[in-house]
């Protein structure tokens, strides 16, 4: 079963103002995160993941009349938080996909102190096989 894990990220900067962490704080919070991966590597459930930057990057693209890309930078919805970053794994079950996400929400911040960040856990999707007609 393959899960996408979606860390979300407080309204505001998103950034759990980082910029003001210390070096060893930032050193700690990004050797849990790498140990989580690390960890998936080897267990062969890590598929992928990545940090996300905040939503001021981000920009929405539709095709326009003649199919070329239309992009702007909003406008976005208004909500309490935002895609921080994602992990896709696969597990055996939905509970071994929770203990993961558990895991990265206890990621260090300030002060060592666990962020307890929101990890929302959703099955991806696997269609049926195309089946081509020759």
């Amino acid at each position: 079963m393959k899960f996408m894990l979606m860390m979300n990220a407080p309204r505001g900067t998103g950034d759990w103002n980082i910029f003001a962490w210390s070096k060893a704080e930032m050193d700690a919070h990004m050797a849990h995160m790498h140990a989580i991966n690390q960890d998936l590597k080897r267990a062969g459930e890590f598929v992928g993941g990545e940090g996300l930057l905040p939503p001021k990057d981000a920009r929405i693209v539709t095709a326009g009349a003649d199919a070329r890309p239309q992009v702007t930078d909003g406008p976005f919805a208004e909500t309490k938080e935002f895609l921080a970053g994602y992990w896709i794994i696969e597990t055996a079950s939905p509970e071994r996909a929770y203990e993961i996400a558990a895991r990265a929400s206890a990621a260090p911040g300030r002060g060592g102190k666990p962020l307890n960040m929101p990890i929302e856990v959703r099955q991806v999707y696997s269609a049926p096989p195309v089946v081509s007609e020759v």
